[in-house]
């Protein structure tokens, strides 16, 4: 075995192994149920795949008696990323009976992979041996990348159709679906990349050269898993970092022209307290900003939990625990008590000041001090 296959088996051991670990824990994990157990199943699937590569290159696989249960189901991985994105969206959300359409691509490639596998109980090594559709399937099926070109179209699209959902609900939640969307942005541009390369290198080397074509000697084969396997590492560290993490995001239940309207007040809103800085205000209240915007109390309420995401006190105290960061760095403010700079920012008592503090910073207030 040369150092090449050597160093190839190791990366994808390493990934598969990754995905197994994390998967595990995640599949163990005592919150967020659902999201954790879909992003576990995706972790298997992945690490899954690698372990069928890796007992290739070991001569398992090929034509034996594991030929027929090493299966692909890579394309059940767009739709596990959508029904992911949607859980961590909605803390409530189950998988329903309707949307059970979206397991029709993976029976369809299991069923296809038995029976192009089974023609192999046919097959005496002439083609007349296997009906038109038995040798056409398995030439397709088995030399052409057929199955990684459809998994990567539907990673693309069910990609898409997340980043639509994580863009609409941005505004909700920002912070903690944030790395959610950088990682699926991730998924979208490398299968497009690998899209891109397999269509390219068929188009050139079996049509325009007419040369035999086997996907799996081609020279992407191999850094494509390896990619999976890059992949399986940073989905499987995110996800494990914050399987525990507490989220309270409320699924809406207000229409696109409601929701238009309140993102133009949020804008207002957001200009009035920033720009006026309102937030100095000690005596501020939902009455006063209401006022201020001219509209209703209920109007702004509904604002901040369906755009902003906070209740009123979390959306005023965080402007509040800001000006008093940026109170502390002035030179000029070193002869005033860290209680008179924190009621220039707008609190109107010692312990409202400790626990905002606290909750939007980690720190108490004399921690905060000594680290500015």
């Amino acid at each position: 075995m040369n150092t090449l296959k050597v160093l190839i088996i190791l990366i994808l051991f390493v990934g598969a192994f990754q995905g197994i670990v994390f998967g595990i824990i995640l599949f163990r994990a005592k919150q967020n149920l659902l999201s954790n157990r879909i992003l576990a199943t995706i972790l298997f699937l992945l690490s899954y795949r690698l372990l069928m590569q890796i007992m290739r290159l070991f001569g398992l696989g090929y034509y034996d008696t594991w030929y027929y249960f090493m299966l692909d189901l890579s394309w059940v991985t767009g739709p596990l990323l959508y029904f992911y994105v949607k859980s961590q969206i909605d803390t409530k959300y189950k998988l329903t009976p309707k949307e059970y359409y979206h397991f029709i691509p993976l029976l369809v490639q299991i069923s296809i992979s038995i029976f192009v596998r089974l023609q192999n109980l046919y097959w005496d090594g002439t083609r007349d041996s296997l009906s038109w559709l038995g040798y056409w399937g398995y030439v397709i099926w088995m030399n052409y990348p057929t199955i990684y070109v459809v998994a990567s179209m539907l990673i693309i699209l069910y990609s898409h159709l997340a980043l639509k959902l994580l863009n609409k609900n941005a505004n909700i939640q920002q912070q903690t679906l944030r790395w959610i969307k950088r990682i699926i942005f991730s998924f979208q541009i490398y299968f497009s990349i690998v899209l891109l390369i397999l269509i390219i290198d068929v188009l050139i080397y079996n049509v325009v050269l007419e040369k035999n074509y086997f996907y799996f000697i081609r020279f992407f084969y191999y850094p494509f898993f390896i990619g999976i396997s890059v992949l399986i590492y940073w989905l499987g560290m995110e996800g494990f970092s914050r399987r525990n993490d507490k989220r309270s995001i409320p699924k809406s239940q207000i229409s696109q022209e409601d929701r238009m309207k309140l993102e133009l007040i949020a804008k207002e809103l957001l200009d009035a307290v920033k720009e006026r800085k309102l937030y100095k205000i000690q005596k501020l209240n939902l009455n006063m900003l209401a006022n201020e915007l001219e509209t209703k109390p209920y109007i702004i309420t509904q604002c901040l939990k369906e755009i902003i995401g906070k209740n009123f006190n979390d959306f005023i105290n965080e402007y509040r625990v800001n000006e008093i960061q940026y109170l502390l760095k002035q030179p000029e403010n070193s002869k005033f008590t860290l209680l008179s700079l924190a009621m220039e920012a707008g609190f109107n008592s010692k312990s409202s000041f400790n626990r905002a503090v606290q909750k939007h910073l980690g720190v108490s207030p004399s921690e905060l001090k000594q680290n500015l």
